[in-house]
Parts: structure tokens; C-alpha cells; sequence
């Protein structure tokens, strides 16, 4: 004999069993995305204060001396911008000479550009490559240089360092207790870097390798087939040899 379920049991044993049918459907459509550890917010120094590539103008005041010649500390410093200007320089070279000096002074500028022309000429910028202008002096009893500069690409950083957004006092509780870096943290850190940056190219691109030494390669490989040490050998101050302890 069957047993027969009543109509409103019925009713409701079919409509828990439809509501069932859609759950499941819906679960196996739903598609999650997998949570990973990228999705937490990370407060990067590197990202709030990027070094980016710019065209800068670098610079340098040659003080002119009684006599117009240059002392050693000058030579060097005239010879190091010549050398950068050369390998970096964008442009022509500008000389910039005082106007407007006391008399007694325009002698030795006058004799200091000539030898300013002259190193450069010695380390092969032509005078071509020089531009020669003037800035009026506003304040003839302070010592006027002659100012070289040119145009050349720098690192730096994109925005201002010591800037603060936020309080770090008590004044923002949400800011406070939210455990993240201030905005200037890693400003300066930065701006050093890219300040010590010979080659700003180095940031973008790494440099190629140079040429092998053939010679050093071949007498190593030699030394290893013949069951020697390859390491090198040198002598120091005429004492016992010391021998390179390099993977070893």
C-alpha cells in the first residue's frame, strides 16, 4: 500500500527541493578571486618618491684671483666639468663673465676667462663649443665668478622632499593607529641616490658586457686541464707570496 503525502506537504517538499537545485546552480557559477598577498595595501618609498630622467643644467663658479690664473683646486675642478661636459653636455658650453666690476678686478677676469678658454681647448672643447656672454654685477664689493654651465641629463626625484600631508602628532586618530609610513619617509634617502648617480642611464638599463680577456682564459683553462690552481698569485711589498682565496 503507498503512502500519500499530503497536497500542501507536497507543495513544500518541492519547493525546498527547487530552492536547493538553484543554490547549487548558483554556487557553481560564483567565481571567487583568489585572495593573495598583492591585494594588501603596501606603503613603498619607491613608489611615493620615484627618481625619474630630466634635462637639468649643471654649473660651476670659477673665482678669478688677483694675478687671473687659477690655483690647483680650481684646475681640477675647471677639468673634471670639462670631462663630464664632454661625455654628457647637451648644447654649447656657456661663459658666463661679470659686468660692471671695480677696475681693478676686470684685469684678472679678463685673464681668467682667457685661461678658462685655454683648458677647455686642452681638453678638447673647441672654442666653437664655448658661448661667451655677460651678467651685470649688482654688487661690485662681492667676489664675482665666471659661471660655466650646460645642459645634460639628471636623476631626481619627481616631487619635493619635506613635505608632510598628515599630522604625525595626535591630531588624526584614523591616521595615527593605521601603522603606515609618513609621506616623507625615504624623500631624502632617494634624492642621495639620484644625486650620486653617475650615468642616469644606469637606472633605466643595465651596461653591456666588455670584452673578454682571451689571453687570462686561455692560460686558465690550460692550468685546469694540467690539474694547477688558476687562482692568482701576486707579491706584496716584497714579502711571501699571497695567493687569491676566491671560491675557496
Amino acid at each position: 500500500m503507498t503512502a500519500r503525502h499530503p497536497p500542501a506537504q507536497g507543495l513544500r517538499l518541492g519547493s525546498l527541493l527547487a530552492a536547493c537545485a538553484l543554490g547549487a546552480l548558483a554556487t557553481a557559477c560564483k567565481s571567487d578571486p583568489t585572495t593573495t598577498t598583492g591585494a594588501i595595501e603596501v606603503s613603498d618609498y619607491r613608489a611615493r618618491h620615484p627618481i625619474v630622467l630630466t634635462d637639468g643644467t649643471r654649473s660651476l663658479d670659477v673665482f678669478p684671483t688677483g694675478v687671473g690664473h687659477l690655483d690647483p683646486r680650481q684646475t681640477s675642478d675647471v677639468d673634471a666639468f670639462m670631462l663630464e661636459y664632454r661625455r654628457y653636455g647637451r648644447g654649447v658650453l656657456l661663459m658666463e663673465v661679470p659686468r660692471g666690476v671695480p677696475p681693478a678686478q676686470a684685469d684678472a677676469v679678463a685673464r681668467t676667462a682667457a685661461t678658462l678658454s685655454r683648458l677647455g681647448a686642452q681638453d678638447r672643447v673647441g672654442a666653437r663649443e664655448i658661448a661667451v656672454t655677460g651678467y651685470v654685477v649688482t654688487a661690485p664689493s662681492l667676489a664675482a665668478p665666471i659661471r660655466l654651465s650646460f645642459q645634460r641629463m639628471q636623476a631626481k626625484v619627481s616631487d619635493a622632499c619635506g613635505l608632510w600631508p598628515q599630522d604625525t602628532g595626535t591630531s588624526d586618530f584614523a591616521f595615527d593607529y593605521s601603522n603606515r609610513p609618513s609621506w616623507n619617509l625615504g624623500c631624502s634617502m632617494q634624492a642621495t641616490v639620484a644625486a650620486q648617480t653617475a650615468d642616469p642611464i644606469d637606472l633605466v638599463r643595465g651596461r653591456p658586457e666588455g670584452r673578454i680577456d682571451t689571453v687570462k682564459r686561455v692560460r686558465d683553462i690550460g692550468q685546469l686541464r694540467d690539474g694547477k690552481d688558476p687562482s692568482t698569485t701576486w707579491r706584496q711589498d716584497g714579502q711571501t707570496d699571497v695567493k687569491s682565496q676566491v671560491g675557496q
